[in-house]
C-alpha cells in the first residue's frame, strides 16, 4: 500500500487539472516499463527552441510540468511581435499583466506626454515570476479571450529598487 501511494505522489507533480496532463507524441507506457528495470533512466521529455535568439530555460528541459500553451514544451509558435515590459500583476492561474510605458508626441504644444498600455501574458512554469519582473513577450495564436502574448526571457528587477529610480540632489 505504501509503494502504491508514493507512485501517485510522484505522478500528481504534473497532474494538477481534472483531467489526465501529458504531452502530445509522448507514449508514457514505454516510460513504466523501462523506468523498472533501469533506475536510473530519465523521463522522456519534449521540449523546442524558441529561435529569435532565446534560449531554452533548463527549467524547461528538465522539469515535470505539463502546459499545452508554454512556447518551449507546448503547441504554441512565436511569431510577429515581440515586446519588452515589467511585471504589473500576477494574480492570475498562469497569466500576468505587463505594463508597457512609452512617450506620445503632441505636434500642437511641441511635447510628448507619457502613456502606457497593458498586455496580458501567458507565463510558463518554467519561470519564476514576481512583480516588477522585467520581462519579454512574444506574440502567438490567441491563447484565450484576451491572451495572445507568451513570456520567452524573464530578468529579475534590482534589490533594492523603492519607488523612482532618478532622485533629487
Amino acid at each position: 500500500r505504501l509503494r502504491l501511494y508514493a507512485d501517485r505522489r510522484k505522478m500528481a507533480d504534473a497532474q494538477t487539472e481534472k483531467a489526465f496532463q501529458k504531452q502530445k507524441g509522448i507514449y508514457i507506457g514505454r516510460k513504466r516499463i523501462i523506468a523498472k528495470s533501469n533506475k536510473g533512466s530519465k523521463a522522456v521529455r519534449w521540449w523546442r527552441n524558441v529561435g529569435l535568439g532565446y534560449r531554452t530555460p533548463k527549467t524547461a528541459i528538465e522539469g515535470k510540468y505539463i502546459d499545452d500553451k508554454c512556447p518551449f514544451t507546448g503547441n504554441v509558435s512565436i511569431r510577429g511581435r515581440i515586446l519588452k515590459g515589467v511585471v504589473k500583476t500576477h494574480k492570475m492561474n498562469r497569466t500576468i499583466i505587463v505594463r508597457r510605458d512609452y512617450l506620445h508626441y503632441i505636434k500642437k504644444y511641441n511635447r510628448f506626454e507619457k502613456r502606457h498600455s497593458n498586455t496580458p501574458a501567458h507565463v510558463s512554469p518554467c519561470f519564476r515570476i514576481n512583480e516588477g519582473d522585467y520581462v519579454t513577450i512574444g506574440e502567438c495564436r490567441p491563447l484565450s479571450k484576451t491572451v495572445r502574448f507568451n513570456v520567452i526571457d524573464v530578468v529579475s528587477k534590482e534589490g533594492g529598487d523603492k519607488g523612482k529610480q532618478f532622485k533629487k540632489m
